[in-house]
């Protein structure tokens, strides 16, 4: 009979020495498992918690479709007590994973979690009215969209911003991991890339979505537009004496109030401001700081046309 806790002692030589080989190898290097380790919190149910905020936020588009002015209040609190259930167990898993993996001994953690699952669940009614303006922004900003019913259900963009305006929350309460596992999850569906720790101001935009990066330290105003490819990034790592990469400080740039920037642009730098009411044109490399009301552009390149003879002398360009 084989042994469930040591195959390779009945198995074949061949998944023997496999076996030995991996063993072998986590004990080379340590990194990149979680063995004889307690606490690891739950991507699955972390995703959970997405899905019932956006319920919350939106509901009738996403989850129950029956409700009336009769039924709601009973539906949302339902929701808002699994909510907590969840929220509490997550955030006090991340909080001892945190502390058990720096070796500092996990401890007690589940009146830190209780407080700041509380303090995000007060936060909510803000939070869902600053994402009402981000789904007006968006219907504003885009001559395609019909009503803001398409784009609560079906743009990548406010998906992305609905999920980091929560994910921001915690990550200012000091929650490790999970706002990082919420924002790559909504990276992963819309192709935005916000980080957590990025500071949004109301009425934001994406367009299209696909390609966006938001840094760690970057700051956005009121009513921004970005388009897809916009990258608001760090200009280099400083790294201190040993050669380690400094983590806190201003990377990233500030975009100011009402500031349109374009497909593909780039903005670079935490001392880079791109100054209220301007609009930065598409694939621009952007690394110094412009003062409001800038237009900011590339020159039309020049380009190379081979037309076939058979085109003849109709062809215009």
């Amino acid at each position: 009979m084989k042994s469930a806790e040591n195959p390779g002692e009945t198995g074949s030589p061949e998944l023997a020495r496999l076996v030995e080989g991996m063993l072998a190898s986590y004990a080379r290097d340590p990194r990149g498992q979680h063995v004889n380790r307690r606490f690891l919190p739950s991507r699955e149910e972390i995703l959970e918690i997405v899905q019932l905020l956006f319920q919350l936020f939106y509901p009738g588009y996403h989850g129950r479709q029956d409700l009336t002015d009769e039924n709601l209040p009973y539906h949302v609190g339902n929701l808002l007590s699994e909510l907590r259930e969840k929220l509490v167990r997550q955030i006090e898993t991340c909080l001892c994973f945190t502390r058990e993996m720096a070796g500092e001994g996990a401890g007690d953690c589940g009146e830190a979690a209780r407080r700041a699952a509380d303090e995000l669940l007060g936060r909510l009614p803000a939070i869902r009215d600053a994402l009402v303006l981000d789904a007006q922004a968006a219907y504003d900003g885009d001559p395609a969209a019909q009503s803001l019913d398409e784009v609560i259900l079906a743009y990548p963009g406010f998906l992305a911003i609905t999920v980091h305006r929560v994910a921001h929350e915690l990550h200012r309460l000091g929650v490790p991991l999970m706002p990082r596992i919420m924002s790559e999850w909504a990276h992963t569906r819309s192709g935005a890339d916000i980080h957590p720790g990025a500071r949004i101001g109301e009425s934001f935009f994406v367009d299209h979505a696909t390609g966006v990066v938001v840094g760690e330290t970057t700051e956005i105003g009121a009513r921004v537009k970005l388009y897809q490819g916009v990258t608001l990034g760090a200009l280099s790592h400083p790294r201190d004496e040993a050669g380690r990469v400094v983590r806190d400080t201003k990377r990233h740039p500030t975009v100011e109030d009402d500031a349109t920037l374009y497909a593909n642009a780039i903005v670079l730098g935490g001392g880079t401001v791109v100054g209220a009411e301007s609009v930065v044109g598409g694939s621009v490399f952007l690394t110094r700081s412009v003062p409001p009301r800038s237009r900011v552009g590339m020159k039309p390149p020049e380009l190379s046309l081979r037309v076939p003879a058979s085109a003849g002398a109709d062809f215009e360009i």
